[in-house]
């Protein structure tokens, strides 16, 4: 009997988050779905298409947003390697999406449990369900290691 291996949502981030790495980018990783499938997955690409809004969520909300031809993305799940900044988080908002999960927290630059707490404003129309701290250790290692060898 053979076993096939399905890739989920998490191993595509952290692919893309270790992609990313060897272009240089910070090792941030993104995928959404919907349905049990994957519409969509980047990771950070700033550096290389100097766009400063290039965060991986982002890119894969504008991906999914093309390929359904709606900018509501309600009933889609994003899983990320790093949580979302305050861009991102309003994006998340504005795109309706429906969970958002999250590896490794960022105490500098993060905006659901950390920074402004985007989610918890009263300015902000659309509350996902948040699940942060999966796979952690493994988003921080790398983004560790990642930012080490550039000292």
């Amino acid at each position: 009997m053979s076993s096939i291996a399905f890739e989920t949502p998490w191993d595509r981030a952290f692919a893309e988050a270790r992609a990313a790495a060897l272009r240089g980018e910070a090792p941030i990783g993104a995928c959404l779905v919907k349905g049990g499938q994957i519409l969509a997955s980047a990771g950070n690409r700033t550096l290389e298409d100097r766009d400063p809004t290039a965060h991986a969520e982002m890119l894969v909300i504008r991906d999914a947003a093309r390929k359904m031809g709606d900018e509501r993305l309600t009933g889609c799940d994003l899983y990320v390697t790093l949580e979302p900044c305050a861009m991102c988080a309003g994006a998340i908002s504005h795109a309706r999406l429906r969970r958002l999960y999250y590896a490794a927290e960022d105490e500098k630059g993060g905006a659901v449990e950390n920074g402004p707490r985007f989610f918890s404003q009263k300015t902000c129309h659309h509350r996902p369900d948040v699940y942060g701290g999966i796979r952690a250790s493994e988003a921080a290692t790398i983004l560790r290691d990642f930012f080490r060898s550039r000292r």
